[in-house]
């Protein structure tokens, strides 16, 4: 006779860490399997995380929710040398059995996470938590004592990778499940039976009429991005439902990958992470410096609206920015601050067409460079303020700027959702966001943007849906007109910049800009247009006031 799940006579009340192991009694576990299905799961999953753990060149591997070992025994059929552990030792019985079955001998260990450095030995390249497993922990002293033991037992540049439901959801817009990444088991029915802030009590009904129950922690995604950064992951990223690019959609399960790696001050400047730091590196490049003060439109370094195909892309993108600065009203009073300013195009039309003062924030101190000798020249200095920084830590004071401009910028960031929070802290309050910027389309086919992302070096990109959830959240309200779309804009852009580019390569541009900086330019432009042409991304000018 096997026991019965115990929770006393108020379940909702029973929000302890360390009760999880008196839930997964032998009766559960024995279903597990059939909740998951291992061969739907694997379908599903396909190979995120063994392409994720090769692609970052992991050899040995610490599994610390191993349940009933589906992701162990693949990892350890992948070749990745993989320890096994668990706070369940039914669990750990039972994902030992299916090792077996699989042609694998397992190294399994029952460990507590809060004290997994006594339990396990040894320093990995990766440590895993999958299944949602994170959220058995119930206190945030148990959450970031355990993130401190995962982080002592990765290797200096080791990466931890753990998921975890999509609380936000379920908490703000009810429980709904697309049933198709995580629990593939079409005779299982699982869903949540009581919610609330501190407590998602999940209750999982069987064909043979048995019932199980999980109380579980729900987890917000931002404030485990935030656990993970103060115990010392240096980059996150996060991804929804296994895909790189943000899906209109809610994800199932949100997938957080946080590196160990330490940077020192000389190697890598603390405001400069991740995606930023990269496009950091590229915009200070002599190749890229060259090939847009040249070819890409000189002063405005962004998409144009055009008038006919043929039209100079500086004209073009010039009118870009008239078209944005007519909807914003703004008089020599303004304080417009703009982000990713580039060569300084936008702001010195703003400054000499309506006396407003701009802040320009951009992350590349050769472009800064350039634009503060053209704002000499122009006598515009006095105008302009040039300042070195990220948009993703803006380094000015709350309630500071009347307007924010971005242009073809966000897209930049690995952490979109922290520019936007940074944009909503500055402005005043009733202050205007105007901003463009290259996006998936909200129902974009998971992958097909992959070569794009892989040659900006992204993980994934905004979307039209992406920006209005983020911005109405902040507190802000689309000003009339919205999303102005141009989508067409856009693959008329990069191919008029290819054009050009391929004008001026036989005219002798690669005395100025290497010939593999031009190869790579040339297909990552026709990788653009022809996302365009075939509906994947978007573009056009988007409008909102905040609402404070």
């Amino acid at each position: 006779m096997h026991p019965a799940q115990k929770f006393g006579d108020n379940p909702v009340e029973v929000r302890e860490t360390g009760h999880y192991t008196e839930e997964y009694v032998p009766s559960f576990v024995e279903k597990w399997d059939s909740l998951i299905d291992w061969e739907r799961r694997a379908q599903s999953e396909g190979d995120f995380f063994i392409d994720l753990l090769r692609k970052r060149g992991v050899k040995d591997v610490l599994d610390v929710a191993t349940g009933t070992g589906f992701h162990s025994v693949r990892l350890l059929a992948a070749g990745f040398e993989t320890v096994s552990a668990d706070g369940s030792a039914e669990m750990l019985s039972a994902a030992f059995a299916n090792g077996m079955d699989h042609g694998h001998v397992m190294r399994v260990v029952q460990a507590d996470w809060r004290w997994l450095n006594r339990d396990v030995h040894g320093a990995y390249d990766a440590i895993v938590c999958l299944g949602n497993s994170f959220t058995h922990l119930f206190s945030e002293r148990d959450r970031r004592k355990a993130l401190a033991e995962f982080y002592a037992m990765l290797k200096h540049d080791g990466i931890l990778v753990l998921d975890q439901r999509n609380y936000d959801a379920i908490l703000d817009d009810g429980y709904t499940s697309k049933h198709t990444y995580y629990y593939c088991g079409e005779d299982v029915s699982v869903e949540p039976e009581y919610v609330d802030e501190g407590l998602v009590r999940m209750r999982y009904s069987f064909p043979d009429d048995s019932v199980y129950h999980l109380n579980m922690f729900p987890l917000r995604k931002d404030y485990t991005r935030r656990l993970m950064s103060e115990v010392g992951f240096q980059k996150i990223e996060t991804y929804g439902d296994f895909q790189h690019t943000y899906r209109g959609e809610q994800p199932d399960f949100f997938v957080h990958v946080a590196e160990k790696e330490y940077r020192a001050d000389d190697e890598q400047d603390e405001r400069y992470t991740g995606a930023v730091g990269v496009a950091r590196s590229y915009y200070n490049s002599t190749d890229a410096d060259n090939f847009y003060a040249r070819v890409w439109g000189g002063e405005d370094i962004h998409i144009g609206l055009y008038d006919h195909s043929g039209e100079p892309i500086a004209d073009a993108s010039r009118r870009t920015v008239e078209r944005m600065a007519g909807r914003l009203g703004l008089t020599e009073d303004s304080v417009v601050l703009d982000l990713g300013s580039g060569y300084g195009g936008s702001a010195r039309y703003l400054a000499s067409t309506y006396g407003c003062r701009v802040l320009a924030l951009n992350l590349s101190e050769v472009e800064n460079q350039r634009h503060k000798e053209l704002n000499a020249a122009r006598s515009l200095s006095g105008l302009i303020e040039v300042v070195d920084g990220s948009f993703e830590d803006i380094p000015y004071p709350d309630d500071q700027v009347d307007m924010v401009w971005s242009q073809d910028a966000f897209l930049h960031s690995g952490n979109r959702v922290r520019v936007l929070e940074e944009v909503a802290r500055v402005l005043k309050p009733g202050g205007q966001l105007i901003f463009t910027d290259p996006m998936a389309v909200d129902d974009c086919p998971p992958g097909v943007l992959q070569p794009i992302l892989d040659r900006i070096h992204l993980d994934d990109m905004g979307s039209p849906g992406f920006y209005a959830r983020e911005l109405a959240r902040l507190g802000f309200v689309a000003s009339p007109g919205g999303f102005e779309e141009h989508r067409e804009q856009l693959i008329t852009h990069y191919a008029r910049v290819l054009e050009e580019t391929e004008r001026q390569e036989a005219e002798g541009l690669a005395a100025q800009v290497s010939h593999d900086y031009l190869t790579q330019m040339k297909i990552g432009l026709a990788r653009w247009v022809a996302a365009g042409r075939d509906g994947h991304i978007t573009w056009g000018i988007l409008h909102y006031r905040n609402g404070g």
